[in-house]
Formats: structure tokens, sequence, C-alpha cells
């Protein structure tokens, strides 16, 4: 609990620091030096997470990382999983909803570093502009793409139902889709504000090579991260046995 206090002060502190640091960098034309800002804010993040609150993460599966940009499609456990992919990551195209413009600075900071940000009430329409425009610009520079295909943290063991929207974004970038699995949740659960000290694990799975169609995609995708996430938990189950249905999805406040 003591380390846990700690990290949720750090945490506090440190994104604060960074926040109000970026501001200055909201005013430079070229959005790589705020990018490269909050990868470092990344990078700080985890190291918290390591020296502070006692959790160290692994990541296997590096060299199936597809060469150039890709759609990294991952699994949502924990607040964690944003830091160690943009770590792990140069130059990220994160996919993040407007929910997020509540927050002082993060909007400003999340456009102005290139991320996609969805309307989350703006149904189809959104969507269109999305791969239309947003995506259109990241392709352009050549980044990958990092979105959450649930919408949503799930807990252990369980998964919200994957949306389309990344089956569209597969579609229109023309690039490999790398999923990802994690067991991170078994360490900073949810939105939990307690660590458990430990060594969580993140794979990078075999890549899905552009050309599937919706159905098959989105089931070897949901299929794959779901398995192996439940595998890095500890909770084997035999190839054929079906997944346990999804969750509802919450009600937004």
């Amino acid at each position: 609990m003591i380390r846990s206090i700690l990290f949720q002060a750090s945490y506090w502190i440190v994104s604060i620091f960074f926040a109000l640091a970026a501001a200055p960098l909201l005013l430079v034309p070229d959005r790589r030096p705020i990018a490269s800002w909050i990868r470092l804010y990344a990078r700080a993040m985890r190291a918290l997470m390591r020296w502070v609150a006692g959790v160290r993460v692994v990541v296997n599966g590096r060299e199936r990382a597809p060469e150039g940009p890709a759609i990294i499609a991952a699994k949502h456990q924990s607040w964690g999983d944003g830091f160690i992919m943009m770590s792990e990551f140069p130059d990220l195209a994160v996919v993040a909803g407007d929910h997020l413009d509540r927050f002082p600075l993060v909007g400003g900071i999340l456009r102005k570093m290139g991320a996609i940000v969805v309307d989350n009430c703006g149904g189809a329409f959104a969507r269109a502009k999305l791969v239309d425009e947003e995506l259109a610009r990241a392709a352009g520079e050549g980044r990958s793409v990092l979105i959450y295909p649930e919408g949503h943290l799930a807990p252990v063991g369980a998964r919200h139902r994957y949306k389309k929207g990344v089956f569209h974004m597969y579609a229109a970038y023309g690039r490999p889709a790398l999923p990802v699995a994690t067991n991170l949740g078994l360490f900073w659960s949810q939105q939990s504000w307690r660590l458990r000290p430990g060594i969580a694990t993140v794979e990078l799975l075999t890549p899905i090579e552009p050309g599937l169609g919706k159905e098959a995609f989105m089931s070897r995708l949901e299929d794959e991260i779901e398995r192996a996430s439940l595998r890095l938990a500890g909770r084997e189950i035999a190839e054929s046995a079906p997944l346990a249905p999804p969750l509802p999805d919450p009600v937004e406040a």
C-alpha cells in the first residue's frame, strides 16, 4: 500500500509537470518536439512503475513487429498500457476519445502530437472522418497507429465487444495489423489506485497482413489477442474452446 501511495503521488506530480512544460511546445509549428516530449513522459511513467511501484514490464515478440508503419491493436487492461506502448514505439498516432478534452491541456497536446481524436458521439460520420482525414495524415507521415479495439478498459480474463473501427483503419491503411496481448491488469487493474509488484508481460503477436475481409479480420484479431492475454494471465484455454461472451459496454456518465 505504501508503494502504491508513493506511486500515485509521483504519478500526478510528474503528469502535471510534463503537461505544464508541454504548453510552450504547443506554439512550435512542428509537432515532433511535443511528440518526443510525450514519449519521454511515457518512459518516465514506466520508470516510476518499476522503481516506485515495483511493476517491471517485459515486452516479448519485438522481432515480430513489421518493418515500417502498422496498425497496432492492443488489449486494454490498465492505465499503464499507453505508457508501455508509447515508450516502445516512436512517434505513434494514438487513437483517443474526445472525452480527454475535459482535462486541461490534454486535448491540445493530443492534437498537436498528431493523435487521432475520435468524436465518441459522432457515429458513422466520425468514423468516416477518422479514416478519410486523420488516418490519411498519419499514413502520409509514415507513422504507426495505436488503437484499443474494445474502446474500454477490461478486467483480466474479460473482454468488451471489439469495435469495427479497427477493421476500417486496417483496410484503409493497407498495412499489417499487429495484435498485442498483455497481463498488466494483474499488477495495475483497470482504474485501481493500488499496484501489485511483479513482472508484467506485453506480447507482440503475429502480424495480420493486409487483404482480409471484415469478418475474417475481426475474428482472427479478437481470437488471437484474447487467447494470448488469457495465457499470459495464467488462464489457458483449449484452442477450440469458445471465449467467454463479451461484457456490455459501460455506460458513460
